[in-house]
């Protein structure tokens, strides 16, 4: 039941004395006396109100009879009031409280600290509005304590100094991510030895890793990420099965022991970590994802033989040199490998067509040569290919249309294993002539083949158009020659189209136009000619950027100053009628001139012949001037032969 319904009366619920548990999630309770109605049923244990349209819980009980309550939840309710004011702080029967998505702010009350059989808090997504200094220090039973979100300043070292310190204290969970956090962690060696789970993600903790940590042998995960950590990563506990350390100030080089049996998850991205990967980060044979991105790494990453759960591999912007990775071929799981600008060389092998679940092949920006492997086709997943700034050679694969991955409009979504946020960019993209970044979620979205700055001969196949699903399509800066597809149209979900420093020739298809979600193009550079189709979106694109269609001197016609023979204008218009017609209209008019030159001699020897009359005064006429001509070139010679003699 959906609590947009009309309001229900619960009231009914105090005629069963015995009742122990109570759910009413998704029920509409914003005119129920909920709480008064609970309180009159003394026999209450759990008492769940998820989602319920609940206006508020500071209700005063005078008397309060809910003695056994042991589990109360009101997540998902727009409360709206100090968290000092609820009712329940003095109920210290209370194991398990759930108060998410509560909107309740201000200082948590000293109360809270005399709950001693409170097992579980769980206070996330508050908006950043609450403190909390409560001592905590007597809550022997408290396992989980979740406020992710909810606090609006706090120190780490001080909220440590608070917590249970119970000689057998059993918290496991401590998540404080999105805080505010400030300070520098402590060792938490001793009353804490009992962590499995530590999660301080996204605050704005300083100082080192605590080399203590390694003595926390039930560590589980231990995620640090988005803080302002320095210094190098200590020997942590080989018990961990995920470690998040990205996006911090970490530097120098790893242990060489630095790994453990049990990793299944790992990300140190975007730190300054230096040096050589140690081969104890292979020795899981359970690791899904490994991310050591935007570091500086460097030299040939070791031999990992047996990775076969290996989903995620990101080894992006470092210094990595090195063949094409062989051991990658057992990692037939492998949905994300990310080996771009980095210093890799060499062929691409034919095997990389066995990874059969890849989705995303990121290989831009490295040394590799030769020719794309046809077995590249048999990647049928595959949504986002990237292998430019290669030497890459030879021709674009013909049958693209096996990729069936890059013909759906809407691929199915990844379900990513990983746990990073989804503001972490995974992917870089260089689409509408910029790099764009996409985070764990919105890479989704992201259909694309990039082969720009190679060496790539021959001509684009036109089963390219087949790949409906493409948002982007980058050839530039290679050598292709030949026409443009007439039917690239048909690829309705481009919006980023560059073909530019080629040697395409030909006109340019007509169909373009069709293409309505284009919002970047560059065919600059080329050899193409002839007149350009006429759309909306392409007019618009142009006078956004006069230089896409720069370089091509056989264009014409608008938006361009240079007329073609036979366009549109208005002045031309009977040349364009003969233009449609089937013939030149300037061929036209010299064929005309010549014509009448043909017809007028021919006119005069006609009158000559058949008019006795003209056929004399012309030939008396021609007799004249020949006598003229002679009598003057006689005189002519006689003063030059006199005036030679006397000189």
């Amino acid at each position: 039941m959906k609590n947009t319904h009309a309001p229900a009366d619960i009231s009914w619920l105090t005629n069963l004395h015995l009742l122990e548990y109570v759910d009413t999630s998704g029920i509409n309770l914003s005119t129920a006396d909920v709480f008064h109605v609970a309180n009159k049923i003394p026999s209450l244990r759990a008492l769940i109100l998820i989602d319920c349209s609940l206006p508020n819980a500071k209700q005063t009980l005078t008397h309060l009879n809910l003695t056994k309550l042991e589990q109360l939840d009101l997540s998902r309710n727009y409360l709206g009031h100090p968290i000092e004011t609820c009712w329940f702080w003095n109920t210290t029967s209370i194991k398990d409280l759930s108060l998410d998505e509560t909107n309740l702010y201000g200082p948590f009350p000293t109360e809270l600290g005399g709950m001693t059989s409170l097992q579980r808090l769980y206070f996330s997504n508050n908006g950043n509005s609450a403190t909390f200094a409560v001592d905590l220090k007597n809550l022997c039973d408290l396992e989980e304590l979740e406020l992710d979100e909810s606090l609006e300043f706090g120190n780490i070292t001080e909220f440590v100094s608070k917590l249970p310190q119970c000689s057998s204290s059993k918290l496991y969970y401590l998540s404080l991510t999105d805080n505010n956090m400030t300070g520098t962690l402590p060792d938490m060696v001793g009353h804490l030895n009992s962590l499995g789970v530590l999660v301080l993600s996204n605050n704005s903790i300083t100082g080192a890793i605590p080399s203590g940590l390694r003595n926390f042998t039930s560590l589980d995960t231990l995620e640090l990420s988005l803080n302002q950590l320095t210094g190098q990563i200590p020997m942590l506990p080989r018990s961990l099965a995920s470690l998040g350390i990205s996006m911090n100030c970490l530097s120098g080089p790893l242990p060489l022991d630095f790994g453990g049996p049990n990793l299944t998850e790992l990300t140190l991205s975007s730190n300054y970590l230096t040096g050589h990967v140690p081969r104890h980060m292979c020795e899981s044979k359970n690791l899904v994802a490994l991310d050591l991105s935007n570091n500086l790494f460097e030299g040939e990453f070791p031999w990992c033989s047996l990775l076969p759960s290996m989903e995620f591999l990101l080894l992006s912007n470092n210094s990595f040199s090195g063949n094409f990775p062989s051991w990658l071929q057992n990692c037939s799981s492998l949905i994300f490998l990310d080996l771009g600008m980095n210093k890799f060389y060499g062929r691409l092998p034919a095997w990389i067509g066995e990874l059969v679940n890849l989705r995303f092949l990121q290989l831009n920006h490295n040394m590799f040569y030769g020719d794309i492997p046809v077995s590249i086709l048999n990647l049928i997943r595959l949504q986002h290919l990237s292998l430019a700034s290669n030497n890459i050679s030879g021709s674009v694969p013909s049958s693209l249309s096996k990729l069936i991955g890059m013909t759906l409009e809407h691929p199915p979504r990844l379900e990513s294993y990983f746990w990073l946020d989804g503001d972490t960019d995974i992917l870089s993209v260089v689409m509408k002539q910029q790099e764009l970044r996409y985070g764990t979620y919105a890479v989704n979205e992201m259909v694309g083949i990039d082969l720009s700055l190679n060496h790539l001969t021959g001509g684009i196949p036109d089963e390219i158009t087949s790949l409906k699903g493409l948002l982007n399509l980058n050839l530039s800066w290679n050598h292709l020659s030949g026409k443009i597809p007439v039917k690239i149209g048909a690829m309705k979900s481009l919006e980023s189209l560059d073909l530019s420093r080629n040697n395409l020739s030909g006109e340019i298809p007509v169909s373009l136009s069709d293409l309505t979600y284009l919002s970047s193009l560059d065919l600059s550079y080329d050899n193409l000619a002839g007149r350009f189709p006429s759309g909306r979106q392409l007019d618009t694109l142009y006078t956004e950027n006069p230089s896409i269609y720069t370089g091509n001197i056989g264009l014409c016609g608008p938006p361009l100053k240079k007329s073609c023979l036979g366009n549109n204008t208005p002045e031309h218009a009977n040349n364009q009628q003969g233009s449609e017609n089937g013939y030149d209209p300037v061929l036209f008019f010299y064929f005309g001139l010549a014509v009448g030159f043909v017809a007028g001699l021919w006119a005069v020897f006609c009158a000559l012949l058949f008019k006795r009359a003209w056929r004399t005064a012309y030939f008396r006429l021609f007799d004249k001037l020949h006598d003229h001509v002679y009598v003057f070139a006689i005189v002519t010679w006689g003063r030059i032969t006199s005036r030679a003699t006397a000189s």
